[in-house]
């Protein structure tokens, strides 16, 4: 299957899938679509709800892709890329409507971004999550806001600082990364469909309102995700980012 990020909308639920054969992972083309996919979606009188989900089962993220991060060169080139990690959160914050997140496999790096920036996050046991970016010379500085806002600084810290080791579903949990585990995607699925056909018979105006207050204090983050990217775009081209690049791709 071809690397893909596609939209619907049925019964007032708007969902995003996206999709790439190595685990899920992004690249600029599809971190792109998926600000934009979300953004239209925000706009669209007809869309209560918004989903995020990605296809398979094993794996919800791997986060940035490895092959790109490889390839850059400059600067410019590591900026922009970070930068469509920066753009998607963002897309998913000022979305008006509030913004579900499907985790049903393990989650990395952006990937756990993406979980965070959610306004409500379903997953199941199987959902491990890890922020992976230390152990290659940069660290998770676009997406920490996103993060730290829904675990705070110590779980944030400590999984920044254990860059290899992956964390539990139920670790997640009790951080509020998750907000309900199960043991099975089918049991998620359902929960899933219980909550967003409620949520789209509600009134938009208040679920809107609602969500405004609970993003208040993050207008900033339009200018500090981007800064936040020029510091990892910089950090990729260290000696010490290259050579750990390397050599995982010699492995």
């Amino acid at each position: 299957m071809d690397a893909s990020v596609k939209s619907s909308i049925q019964n007032g639920v708007g969902t995003v899938t996206f999709f790439h054969p190595q685990g899920n992972s992004l690249p600029s083309v599809l971190l792109r679509k998926l600000a934009d996919e979300i953004t239209v979606l925000g706009v669209n009188q007809d869309v209560k709800v918004i989903v995020l989900r990605s296809e398979g089962e094993r794996a919800f993220c791997a986060g940035a892709s490895f092959d790109e991060l490889t390839a850059i060169k400059d600067i410019e080139t590591g900026t922009a890329f970070f930068s469509g990690f920066a753009a998607v959160i963002n897309a998913m914050r000022k979305a008006p409507q509030f913004v579900i997140a499907r985790v049903q496999g393990k989650a990395v790096g952006g990937g756990v971004g993406l979980a965070a920036a959610a306004d409500y996050t379903f997953a199941t046991t199987a959902a491990e999550v890890k922020l992976s970016e230390l152990a290659i010379g940069i660290g998770p500085f676009v997406i920490s806001p996103a993060v730290e806002r829904k675990i705070g600084t110590p779980a944030f810290l400590e999984m920044s600082l254990n860059a290899t080791q992956f964390k539990s579903a139920q670790w997640a949990h009790t951080k509020n990364l998750f907000t309900e585990v199960f043991e099975s995607i089918a049991a998620m699925d359902d929960a899933i469909v219980a909550l967003t056909t409620q949520l789209a018979a509600y009134n938009p105006e208040a679920m809107q309102l609602l969500k405004q207050v609970a993003w208040e204090g993050t207008a900033h983050w339009d200018t500090l995700l981007t800064e936040r990217a020029e510091v990892s775009g910089k950090l990729v081209l260290s000696d010490f980012t290259v050579k750990a690049l390397e050599a995982f791709k010699a492995k």
